[in-house]
Protein backbone atom coordinates (compact mmCIF):
# COMPACT_ATOMS: atom_id res chain seq x y z
CA UNK A 1 0.00 0.00 0.00
CA UNK A 2 1.67 3.48 -0.87
CA UNK A 3 1.91 6.67 1.14
CA UNK A 4 -1.13 8.13 -0.84
CA UNK A 5 -3.72 5.12 -0.08
CA UNK A 6 -2.45 4.95 3.22
CA UNK A 7 -3.15 8.21 4.33
CA UNK A 8 -6.64 7.98 2.50
CA UNK A 9 -7.36 4.82 4.32
CA UNK A 10 -7.02 6.73 7.80
CA UNK A 11 -9.13 9.10 6.51
CA UNK A 12 -11.94 6.96 5.86
CA UNK A 13 -11.70 5.66 9.19
CA UNK A 14 -10.81 8.68 11.11
CA UNK A 15 -14.52 9.08 12.86
CA UNK A 16 -14.74 4.97 13.63
CA UNK A 17 -10.69 5.32 14.60
CA UNK A 18 -11.47 7.87 17.04
CA UNK A 19 -14.63 5.96 18.72
CA UNK A 20 -12.62 3.07 19.29
CA UNK A 21 -9.64 5.04 20.73
CA UNK A 22 -12.31 6.51 23.53
CA UNK A 23 -13.89 2.80 24.03
CA UNK A 24 -9.96 1.71 24.62
CA UNK A 25 -9.36 4.87 26.51
CA UNK A 26 -11.75 5.02 29.13
CA UNK A 27 -13.67 7.35 27.07
CA UNK A 28 -10.73 10.11 28.18
CA UNK A 29 -11.44 12.44 25.20
CA UNK A 30 -7.43 13.79 25.67
CA UNK A 31 -5.63 10.59 26.34
CA UNK A 32 -7.99 9.07 23.12
CA UNK A 33 -6.50 11.87 20.89
CA UNK A 34 -3.23 10.85 21.92
CA UNK A 35 -3.52 7.21 21.60
CA UNK A 36 -5.08 7.78 17.87
CA UNK A 37 -2.02 10.37 17.02
CA UNK A 38 0.69 7.70 18.01
CA UNK A 39 -1.34 4.72 16.10
CA UNK A 40 -1.34 7.36 13.18
CA UNK A 41 2.62 7.96 13.62
CA UNK A 42 3.35 4.40 13.60
CA UNK A 43 1.10 3.05 10.95
CA UNK A 44 2.72 6.56 8.53
CA UNK A 45 5.87 5.92 9.55
CA UNK A 46 5.90 1.89 8.99
CA UNK A 47 6.83 1.26 12.47
CA UNK A 48 3.28 -1.01 12.32
CA UNK A 49 2.37 -1.93 8.23
CA UNK A 50 -0.52 -3.26 7.03
CA UNK A 51 0.22 -6.32 5.28
CA UNK A 52 -3.37 -7.73 4.00
CA UNK A 53 -4.36 -10.16 6.18
CA UNK A 54 -7.43 -8.61 7.31
CA UNK A 55 -9.58 -5.79 6.36
CA UNK A 56 -7.99 -2.47 6.78
CA UNK A 57 -10.09 -1.38 9.44
CA UNK A 58 -9.46 -4.13 11.51
CA UNK A 59 -6.04 -3.81 11.45
CA UNK A 60 -5.94 -0.47 12.12
CA UNK A 61 -8.41 -0.77 15.34
CA UNK A 62 -5.65 -3.02 16.48
CA UNK A 63 -3.11 -0.75 16.33
CA UNK A 64 -4.90 1.97 18.27
CA UNK A 65 -5.85 -1.26 21.17
CA UNK A 66 -2.27 -1.98 20.89
CA UNK A 67 -1.43 1.61 21.41
CA UNK A 68 -3.60 2.67 24.13
CA UNK A 69 -2.72 -0.26 26.20
CA UNK A 70 1.37 0.91 26.10
CA UNK A 71 0.04 3.71 26.98
CA UNK A 72 -1.72 2.87 29.91
CA UNK A 73 1.27 0.63 31.10
CA UNK A 74 3.32 3.73 30.50
CA UNK A 75 0.82 5.95 32.92
CA UNK A 76 0.22 3.37 35.24
CA UNK A 77 4.43 2.88 35.55
CA UNK A 78 4.55 6.70 35.73
CA UNK A 79 2.31 6.65 38.74
CA UNK A 80 4.49 3.98 40.55
CA UNK A 81 7.19 6.04 40.34
CA UNK A 82 5.12 9.08 41.75
CA UNK A 83 3.85 7.06 44.71
CA UNK A 84 7.06 6.61 45.96
CA UNK A 85 7.92 10.14 46.32
CA UNK A 86 4.82 11.59 46.83
CA UNK A 87 3.87 11.80 50.71
CA UNK A 88 -0.20 13.25 49.79
CA UNK A 89 -2.76 11.08 48.35
CA UNK A 90 -4.09 11.61 44.99
CA UNK A 91 -7.21 13.03 44.72
CA UNK A 92 -9.04 11.00 41.25
CA UNK A 93 -11.21 13.69 39.59
CA UNK A 94 -15.03 12.04 38.69
CA UNK A 95 -16.45 12.80 35.59
CA UNK A 96 -19.71 14.56 36.13
CA UNK A 97 -22.74 14.48 33.29
CA UNK A 98 -26.02 16.83 33.61
CA UNK A 99 -28.62 14.40 33.60
CA UNK A 100 -30.85 15.31 30.79
CA UNK A 101 -34.68 15.16 30.65
CA UNK A 102 -34.54 13.75 27.26
CA UNK A 103 -35.41 10.18 27.21
CA UNK A 104 -32.03 9.26 24.74
CA UNK A 105 -29.67 10.73 26.59
CA UNK A 106 -30.74 9.50 29.62
CA UNK A 107 -30.91 6.28 28.22
CA UNK A 108 -27.39 6.33 26.62
CA UNK A 109 -25.77 7.37 30.04
CA UNK A 110 -27.61 4.07 31.80
CA UNK A 111 -26.12 2.08 29.09
CA UNK A 112 -22.85 4.13 28.71
CA UNK A 113 -22.70 2.90 32.64
CA UNK A 114 -23.72 -0.14 32.47
CA UNK A 115 -21.08 -0.87 29.95
CA UNK A 116 -18.68 0.99 32.37
CA UNK A 117 -19.62 -2.20 34.68
CA UNK A 118 -18.13 -4.74 32.54
CA UNK A 119 -14.89 -6.25 32.11
CA UNK A 120 -12.20 -4.47 29.75
CA UNK A 121 -12.93 -7.17 27.15
CA UNK A 122 -16.62 -7.46 27.69
CA UNK A 123 -16.33 -3.38 26.76
CA UNK A 124 -14.50 -3.51 23.54
CA UNK A 125 -16.17 -6.76 21.73
CA UNK A 126 -19.53 -4.75 22.73
CA UNK A 127 -18.54 -1.49 21.07
CA UNK A 128 -16.79 -2.87 18.49
CA UNK A 129 -19.84 -5.05 17.02
CA UNK A 130 -22.62 -1.92 18.36
CA UNK A 131 -21.06 1.11 17.37
CA UNK A 132 -18.49 0.17 14.95
CA UNK A 133 -20.42 -2.33 13.10
CA UNK A 134 -18.00 -5.20 13.12
CA UNK A 135 -18.91 -8.16 12.83
CA UNK A 136 -17.27 -10.53 15.65
CA UNK A 137 -15.02 -12.13 13.51
CA UNK A 138 -13.64 -8.76 13.11
CA UNK A 139 -13.83 -7.59 16.33
CA UNK A 140 -11.80 -10.55 16.96
CA UNK A 141 -8.96 -9.52 14.88
CA UNK A 142 -9.00 -5.88 16.62
CA UNK A 143 -9.15 -7.43 20.12
CA UNK A 144 -5.97 -9.60 19.43
CA UNK A 145 -8.28 -12.61 20.63
CA UNK A 146 -9.38 -16.04 18.84
CA UNK A 147 -12.64 -15.58 17.62
CA UNK A 148 -14.51 -18.24 20.07
CA UNK A 149 -12.60 -15.76 22.75
CA UNK A 150 -14.23 -13.20 21.26
CA UNK A 151 -18.02 -14.78 20.82
CA UNK A 152 -17.62 -15.78 24.63
CA UNK A 153 -16.76 -12.15 25.63
CA UNK A 154 -19.94 -10.88 23.50
CA UNK A 155 -22.37 -13.09 25.14
CA UNK A 156 -21.32 -12.49 28.72
CA UNK A 157 -21.21 -9.06 28.03
CA UNK A 158 -24.62 -8.54 26.54
CA UNK A 159 -25.64 -11.11 29.26
CA UNK A 160 -24.30 -8.77 32.38
CA UNK A 161 -25.67 -5.73 30.20
CA UNK A 162 -29.34 -7.33 30.66
CA UNK A 163 -28.63 -8.11 34.43
CA UNK A 164 -27.26 -4.34 35.02
CA UNK A 165 -29.86 -3.01 32.99
CA UNK A 166 -32.60 -5.21 34.88
CA UNK A 167 -30.88 -3.94 38.30
CA UNK A 168 -31.30 -0.57 37.52
CA UNK A 169 -35.23 -1.44 37.19
CA UNK A 170 -37.15 1.87 35.49
CA UNK A 171 -39.90 1.30 33.01
CA UNK A 172 -38.31 2.50 29.99
CA UNK A 173 -35.15 0.88 30.88
CA UNK A 174 -37.15 -2.57 31.49
CA UNK A 175 -38.42 -2.19 27.24
CA UNK A 176 -34.87 -1.53 26.39
CA UNK A 177 -33.56 -4.58 28.38
CA UNK A 178 -36.14 -6.42 26.10
CA UNK A 179 -34.62 -5.10 22.76
CA UNK A 180 -30.94 -6.01 23.48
Amino acid sequence: MDDIELRAQLEKHHAVSYGWALSCCSHDMNEAKDVLQMAYLKVLQGKASYKGQSSFKTWLFSVIRYTAAEERRRHWFRRLGLAKFADEKKIEGSFTEDSGTDEKLEMSKVFRESLSQLPRRQQEVLHLVFSQDMTIQEASGAMGVSLGSARTHYERGKENMRKFLRHTGTEAQSSKVREF
